[in-house]
């Protein structure tokens, strides 16, 4: 197609103020104040715009290994985080900072057992004791559920779980890994885990970027052809900046992901043994979302939908398709009119559970 002359002037305008700035995406955070600072586990509060008085259970926003914690928080103009506290909701987010060789023995009966736990405390008592509305994406959903099921006594209103793969023999992507793990035992990521101290970050940011290598490939024509698309532009910006930004994972958690998940495919039968004691996802006795994305390679919809039947424990289990490829379900241009409107209805529905009034961008008294 042959651009028209607007199409060009505005092409040539986003050219310009990417040569001068350097950038076209808002990529300020949005703000925060930290409330808590443990091993692995920073927990900060967002703070509400000018006029916004947060109301209801408070959402701790629950991040996977490896990426970085602002998967949230992408871009201003397409940011879950912003989206959420504008909507007037008590609004956290916890951070495992810097993954390092020291960290190489962190497992699962950290993360479940201590830091997030650790962190919904933490939570629930800076909301003056309401129960916690976690969202996890990707391996943070994982965590989320696990850590739900392990302590029943948490302050744990509900779970939304987005992107999280279950049943791994319905993930594609990891079928040639599964007869060598079942051969071997699983003992080559033992061996990583020795060497590197865990997946080292270049190799966790070249995989990412293999899983959507035909996105890859095809990037330079697609900017090219969507030069006069601001919003197009500001999106790859920002998965660049959150593809440089990921983070390696701990030896000994890689070694539980790939023996525990993909090599006996845990989740989906018996539960997966977690510092001498078995998990099982028939134990989380709270309400849960589960949102899978239609393009997903890494959680496809096959891999998520069994939670349906999984969680025969929760007093509610709510199961949705939205657009959108692993990030992308999660905060790609289509997700807040799909992904984000499936979660609001569900974070309103816990609110009315709680007995708690909506209130949503209400003006200070004093003001």
């Amino acid at each position: 197609m042959i651009p028209s002359p607007r199409s060009l002037r505005t092409a040539a305008s986003h050219l310009a103020h990417k040569m001068l700035y350097g950038h076209l995406a808002d990529l300020r955070p949005m703000p925060t104040e930290m409330i808590d600072d443990g091993p692995k586990r920073s927990v900060y509060r967002y703070r509400p715009p000018e006029g916004v008085v947060p109301a209801g259970p408070p959402v701790l926003f629950v991040p996977p290994l490896a990426a970085p914690a602002r998967c949230y928080d992408l871009r201003r103009g397409c940011s879950l985080a912003e989206h959420t506290v504008n909507a007037g909701r008590l609004s956290y987010l916890l951070d495992y900072g810097p993954i390092g060789y020291a960290d190489r023995e962190l497992g699962f009966e950290e993360w479940v057992g201590e830091v997030l736990p650790g962190a919904i405390r933490t939570v629930s008592a800076d909301a003056g004791g309401q129960p916690v509305q976690l969202v996890g994406w990707c391996l943070g959903g994982i965590f989320a559920l696990l850590t739900a099921a392990a302590d029943p006594d948490l302050p744990i209103a509900s779970v939304a779980a987005i992107a999280t793969p279950i049943d791994t023999a319905a993930v594609r992507l990891a079928a040639p890994l599964r007869p060598i793990a079942r051969l071997t035992g699983g003992i080559e990521a033992g061996v990583v885990g020795a060497l590197f101290g865990g997946l080292p970050q270049p190799l966790v940011k070249r995989s990412y970027q293999l899983i959507g290598i035909d996105k890859y490939l095809l990037r330079p024509y697609k900017m090219l052809t969507n030069l006069d698309n601001r919003e197009f532009l500001e999106q790859i910006e920002a998965i660049d900046h959150f593809t440089d930004s990921m983070l390696a994972y701990p030896g000994r958690t890689a070694e539980q992901i790939y023996r525990g998940l993909f090599k006996d495919n845990a989740l989906a039968g018996e539960g997966l043994a977690v510092g001498g004691r078995r998990i099982r996802l028939q134990d989380v006795r709270v309400p849960v979302l589960a949102i899978a994305g239609r393009g997903d390679g890494i959680a496809p919809v096959a891999a998520v939908r069994p939670l349906r039947a999984l969680l025969t424990g929760a007093p509610q289990v709510r199961f949705e398709v939205a657009a959108g490829g692993h990030l992308g379900v999660l905060t790609g241009r289509s997700a807040m009119r799909t992904t984000w409107v499936h979660l609001d209805r569900w974070l309103d529905e816990g609110t009315v559970r709680h007995g708690i009034r909506p209130q949503r961008r209400e003006a200070l008294a004093s003001v």
